[in-house]
């Protein structure tokens, strides 16, 4: 019995309401509605490969991932042009997943979009980096692939990867922050993916920390990612050249000598070599991340953070100092539990892991819907 048998399926009943046991095999074994509920999804299903779709502003990447969250075979393309209609990006996702689809036995597919995907998961609302403003994002797909389609929050998909398979296994209540361009974030809890009513939760990352802030693309001033996020990073770094401090020129010269050349994974590598400028401006980072958490903390009361995104990379350079202000600042500090913090374990792959096997949730009916295709064709023949 793989890992996969034992846990329950997104949303599945779990066996105390009090206290619910996520990992039951950890705890003893599993309650009799959780039981029920693995029942219908036997483990020839949640073994079957599925695909997971992970759309961003400048990529595509569709891969194969079996029921042990490993990806067996992935492909990766330009993201079109923002201002191309939403038809040219199906077309897109179309032509990756069928070329899988002719080498694996396909049998449901997961989007994991960068944008607002309402509480169904059929439409994406809003995205910022594509043409899409309440798009059947869904019924689109489904209609032209002829597989079961689950569109999800890019977020939300990561966090559903970390919490099945990386860093936030064995965690009833966890909270992900992604930090690339900003701050994307989700929450599983009790083994469900916590999305709010309108599906639109874990927009973290415009939570006003500073009032009267920085200007943010969301209209709002002072939000977190202006703080705590790759954007800042580079803007802090380009803010000292352009006031022309001599304590950056040694990492401007790394950057070719000119402001544009500042980016986020170069401040991030000239910190692990020890320059003292990228070293602070990744320390300032952390610093604003873990003040960020303290406020999450306070009001969702997790047990683990999980960090992931692009500056995340730069490791214990931005989490040590995360951690020593979210314990300066966490409410009631000293006269309660404290959350973990901790690194993510997937990396890049994490939303096409996390939307595939969201998808394998609707595998059973597609492969029950060819069983019965085969049994009538047998049926004619004969």
């Amino acid at each position: 019995m793989g890992p996969y048998d034992s846990v329950p399926a997104e949303g599945a009943p779990l066996s105390n309401p009090q206290r619910p046991a996520v990992f039951p095999t950890l705890l003893g074994g599993i309650g009799p509605r959780a039981e029920r509920r693995r029942r219908s999804l036997p483990a020839s299903i949640l073994r079957l490969p599925t695909v997971g779709v992970d759309i961003g502003g400048t990529k595509v990447v569709a891969g194969v991932v079996d029921g042990e969250g490993r990806v067996l075979e992935r492909l990766r393309t330009d993201t079109p042009d923002k201002s191309k209609s939403p038809r040219v990006v199906e077309d897109v996702i179309v032509d990756l997943v069928l070329q899988l689809a002719d080498r694996h036995d396909v049998h449901a597919v997961g989007v994991g979009a960068a944008g607002w995907v309402d509480a169904d998961r059929s439409r994406v609302l809003f995205a910022p980096h594509l043409n899409w403003r309440n798009e059947p994002l869904r019924d689109a797909l489904s209609a032209r692939l002829r597989f079961p389609v689950v569109v999800e929050n890019d977020a939300n998909a990561a966090a559903w990867a970390e919490w099945r398979f990386g860093a936030g296994r064995g965690e009833e209540h966890m909270v992900m922050l992604t930090l690339g361009t900003g701050i994307g974030g989700a929450q599983v809890r009790d083994g469900y993916v916590d999305r709010g009513r309108y599906g639109l939760a874990g927009e973290f990352g415009h939570m006003q920390v500073v009032p009267g802030g920085h200007r943010c693309p969301c209209g709002n001033r002072g939000c977190w990612e202006q703080y705590s996020s790759g954007n800042a990073l580079v803007r802090d770094a380009r803010e000292l050249v352009a006031e022309e401090s001599p304590v950056v020129q040694p990492l401007l010269a790394l950057a070719g000598g000119t402001a544009a050349g500042l980016t986020g994974p170069l401040i991030t590598e000239a910190a692990r070599g020890g320059d003292p400028v990228a070293t602070e401006l990744l320390y300032e980072v952390g610093t604003w991340l873990g003040v960020g958490i303290a406020n999450l903390a306070a009001a969702l009361d997790p047990g683990r953070f999980v960090i992931g995104g692009g500056v995340s990379e730069s490791g214990e350079l931005l989490l040590e100092p995360a951690r020593n202000a979210f314990k300066r600042t966490l409410t009631g500090r000293g006269f309660r539990p404290e959350a973990e913090i901790v690194h993510a374990a997937l990396g890049n792959d994490a939303g096409l892991v996390g939307a595939a096997d969201l998808a394998r949730q609707v595998a059973r009916r597609f492969r029950t819907i060819k069983r019965h295709r085969v049994e009538r064709a047998v049926g004619t023949a004969s």
